[in-house]
């Protein structure tokens, strides 16, 4: 079922704070260090042990799916959003690195596809 792909997923972002909170305050920094991709990483180890270690049902094991292929992409969305933003505040310098950066990677997919041929 879908309720069990939640469960996990809010087990590990309520994790994934936690941890990412903790970091911080060792490090001396009053804010969330990696808590987001901390929550990341164990869902997909969580994910893949449940599947691997119970015999779950198909809805069960279609909904723990469900989540963890709709939590990931969502995060980078908004880590991405977030770049965007410390880019248009970091000036001219900054948008000009980030397009050079993405016109290179156009460049060398050609390149690379021939390498894995």
């Amino acid at each position: 079922m879908v309720i069990y792909g939640v469960a996990l997923l809010a087990f590990c972002m309520l994790l994934g704070v936690i941890l990412g909170e903790l970091l911080g305050r060792l490090i001396g920094i009053e804010a969330n260090i990696g808590g987001i991709g901390i929550a990341m990483l164990l869902l997909v180890l969580l994910s893949g042990y449940l599947k691997q270690s119970f015999r779950l049902g198909d809805l069960s094991e279609q909904g723990i799916h469900f989540w963890s292929a709709v939590y990931i992409p969502i995060v980078v969305a908004m880590a991405a959003k977030q770049n965007v933003i410390a880019a248009l505040d970091g000036g001219f310098i900054a948008l000009v690195a980030g397009g050079l950066s993405v016109i290179l990677s156009f460049l060398l997919v050609p390149l690379i596809s021939k390498v894995g041929r």
